[in-house]
């Protein structure tokens, strides 16, 4: 998780969700951690190849969707994404879009934002949309319950790639004729928001960042709860190994990054995640970018239309793209 505060449906997914929460920084033991430091573990090679593979071109009318690869975080790393390329020769904007993790979702990946990306599109913005590390084929997640520690700490790993193979997505961006450099977005949702929070700290080519039902301090939330399955994985544990942990993956707790982001950053949140005007407001201030905002809606995890097009008006306004195609975004099916 990255410590959403919304109910969980089942035991497993409440942990999985968790897990995001387990991967911080532990204040405790450190309460100004090195920056550099902690970024250090984000980097990568920018001469590494990006073995760009084209495995299917779809005309949507004068969209093209291209269905892809390329290697991420390792040359063994295959990422798969889609391209969505508007008509024409642009420049075009470009946004780089970060699916949610809803166990049983049928939009558990890059499927969760095709439909909005396509309607983007008709307004000239150039998309790419990849699959987190946890949904690729060949990943085998360990058992939180008899293996907690070891469960952490692969989440933690994975999200590390994700942030790396996301980067990476800048990269491949950059290699197409008529992008438009200076007018990329970032939009996640979820394990992506958290994610995003950390690539915001790192990646400075992004100049908009959209982060949907997120949570972005970690430590001081597993360090204060009393109950649930934060305390229970803490209990599991022990205190001993909790610190060790926590003081091992501090990079992965959007704490101790986002205090360091200038780009132009919108939060959103959900009201059914039970998250108060003053938590969002105190997440809203961690970040250090000037040009900022969030807002609550009326809504589960998952946000609704309303959400859709104030984010996609406020891209509007950040990455100077024509206008909007405001129906066909309400016409979007309401994700469950």
């Amino acid at each position: 998780m990255c410590f959403h505060p919304r109910p969980a449906p089942s035991l497993f997914l409440a942990l999985l969700m968790y897990v995001c929460s387990m991967c911080s920084s532990c204040i405790a033991q450190s309460d100004h951690p090195d920056f550099q430091e902690l970024a250090n573990h984000f980097e990568y090679s920018r001469q590494a190849p990006l073995n760009f593979t084209e495995m299917n071109v779809e005309q949507r009318g004068k969209i093209m969707v291209v269905d892809l690869e390329y290697s991420g975080i390792s040359q063994e790393d295959h990422v798969p994404a889609y391209l969505v390329l508007p008509p024409g020769d642009g420049p075009f904007p470009a946004i780089i879009w970060g699916h949610w993790m809803k166990d049983g979702s049928p939009l558990r990946n890059r499927e969760e934002f095709l439909e909005e990306a396509l309607v983007l599109a008709r307004s000239g913005v150039m998309s790419l949309l990849i699959d987190t590390p946890m949904v690729r084929p060949g990943y085998v997640q360990k058992s939180p319950k008899e293996d907690p520690l070891g469960w952490a700490e692969q989440f933690c790993e994975a999200e590390r790639q994700q942030v790396v193979d996301l980067r990476r997505g800048v990269d491949l961006l950059f290699t197409r004729r008529g992008i438009d450099r200076q007018h990329v977005a970032y939009v996640g949702h979820s394990f992506d928001a958290h994610a995003g929070a950390l690539l915001a700290g790192v990646e400075k080519r992004i100049s908009a960042f959209v982060l949907m039902a997120g949570s972005y301090n970690d430590e001081a939330e597993v360090r204060t709860a009393t109950g649930g399955d934060e305390y229970q994985w803490r209990q599991a544990v022990g205190e001993e190994k909790m610190n060790e942990f926590f003081r091992e993956y501090a990079w992965d707790d959007p704490a101790n990054l986002v205090g360091h982001t200038s780009q132009s950053v919108f939060l959103q949140f959900a009201s059914g995640d039970h998250i108060s005007q003053q938590q969002a407001q105190k997440y809203l201030d961690a970040f250090s970018a000037k040009d900022k905002k969030m807002q609550i809606y009326d809504a589960d995890h998952a946000l609704n239309a309303t959400a859709r097009i104030d984010r996609d008006r406020w891209l509007q306004q950040h990455l100077k793209f024509k206008k909007i195609d405001e129906g066909a975004l309400n016409a979007i099916p309401q994700l469950k």
